[in-house]
C-alpha cells in the first residue's frame, strides 16, 4: 500500500512541479520526479525537524506572532 500512495503523491507532486516550473514532460517522467521529490523533501524535512525540535516549534511561533502583529498594526491604520 505504501508503494501505491508514493506513486500517488508523486505524481501529483510532479504534476505541480511541472506547471510551477513551466515544464513539460511525459507522464512516467512527472511520476519519476514527483517520486524522487517525494523522497528527498521528506527526507530534508524529517532530517530538519528532527536536528531542530523545539526550535522549530519556536520559530513558527515567532513567524505567526509577526503575523498577527502586522495584521493589527495594518487594522488600526
Amino acid at each position: 500500500m505504501n508503494i501505491i500512495f508514493l506513486l500517488i503523491v508523486g505524481a501529483a507532486a510532479g504534476f505541480l512541479a511541472t506547471r510551477f516550473m513551466r515544464v513539460e514532460m511525459s507522464t512516467l517522467a512527472t511520476v519519476m520526479v514527483g517520486v524522487a521529490g517525494a523522497l528527498i523533501g521528506g527526507l530534508f524535512i524529517r532530517l530538519l525537524l528532527a536536528a531542530t525540535g523545539a526550535l522549530a516549534g519556536l520559530v513558527g511561533a515567532v513567524l505567526g506572532a509577526m503575523v498577527v502583529i502586522w495584521v493589527v498594526q495594518r487594522l488600526r491604520s
